[in-house]
C-alpha cells in the first residue's frame, strides 16, 4: 500500500523550478533565432507550416522546401525523444535518466550552433538545429506538478492558465489558483528568457546561445540532485 507521503511527491523533472528554467531557455532560443538568425521563430512550427502551404500554393517549391526542413527537424526530435524514452524505460537502473540524455543532446547541438557563422545558409542550419532541440525538449518535459505545459511555446500555457482562473473564480478552489500561477510563471520565465536574449545577442553574436546552454546545464544538475521532490501527483 502506498502511503500519503509517497503520493505527495513528484519527479524532479516535474518541479516548477525545472519548468521555469526550461521556459527561460525556450524564450531565449526563440528570440535568438529571430534576432540573430534571419528573423525566424524556430521553436514552434505553426508559422513554418503556414508558409509551407502558401509557397506550395504559389508553386514556389524551393521556398516550400525552406520551411519543410525545420518541420522535419522538429519531427525528428520528437521521434528521437520517444526512442530515448523507450530505451530508458526498457533498461531501468542506468547511470543517467533518459531525460538527462535528452538534455545532453540539447547541450551538444546548441553548443555547435554557437560556432556557426551568421550567414544565410548557416542560419538555415542553425534554425533547423534549434527546431530539433526544441522538439526534444517539448516532448521530454511536458508536466509541472502533474499538469501538461510547454517550455518552448506559450499559447497552450496561456489557455490553460486562463481556464484555471475561470474555474477558481467559480469554485474558490485554491489548488486551481496555485496551478494557474504555475502556468503564468512559466510564461513569465519565457518572456524573461526572450528579454535576456535581446540584450545579449548583439554584443555576443552567435555565441549568445551558449547562455541557453548554461541554463540547460543547471537543469541537468537539478535532475542529478534528486529524483523525487515537491508536492503533487507523480
Amino acid at each position: 500500500m502506498v502511503n500519503n507521503k509517497q503520493q505527495a511527491v513528484v519527479q524532479s523533472s516535474e518541479a516548477l523550478r525545472v519548468g521555469l528554467l526550461l521556459a527561460m531557455a525556450g524564450g531565449f532560443l526563440d528570440a535568438y533565432t529571430y534576432l540573430g538568425r534571419g528573423h525566424v521563430f524556430a521553436n514552434a512550427q505553426t508559422g513554418n507550416i503556414v508558409m509551407l502551404g502558401v509557397d506550395a500554393a504559389r508553386g514556389d517549391w524551393a521556398g516550400a522546401g525552406h520551411y519543410l526542413l525545420p518541420i522535419l527537424a522538429f519531427v525528428a526530435g520528437v521521434l528521437l525523444a520517444e526512442w530515448i524514452r523507450a530505451r530508458g524505460k526498457a533498461r531501468p537502473g542506468g547511470r543517467l535518466h533518459w531525460r538527462q540524455w535528452v538534455l545532453l543532446i540539447e547541450l551538444a547541438v546548441l553548443a555547435v550552433v554557437g560556432f556557426l557563422p551568421a550567414a544565410e545558409g548557416w542560419n538555415d542550419l542553425a534554425n533547423v538545429c534549434v527546431s530539433f532541440v526544441c522538439s526534444l525538449q517539448v516532448e521530454s518535459f511536458r508536466r509541472v506538478h502533474g499538469r501538461a505545459y510547454a517550455t518552448t511555446m506559450c499559447t497552450g500555457n496561456l489557455r490553460s492558465g486562463t481556464e484555471l482562473l475561470v474555474q477558481y473564480r467559480r469554485t474558490g478552489d485554491k489548488t486551481l489558483l496555485a496551478h494557474m500561477f504555475n502556468y503564468y510563471g512559466v510564461i513569465l520565465a519565457f518572456v524573461v528568457g526572450a528579454g535576456i536574449s535581446a540584450l545579449v545577442c548583439e554584443p555576443l553574436g552567435t555565441g549568445a546561445i551558449w547562455l541557453a546552454c548554461l541554463v540547460l546545464a543547471v537543469v541537468l544538475g537539478m535532475l542529478f540532485s534528486s529524483e523525487w521532490e515537491t508536492s503533487g501527483p507523480v
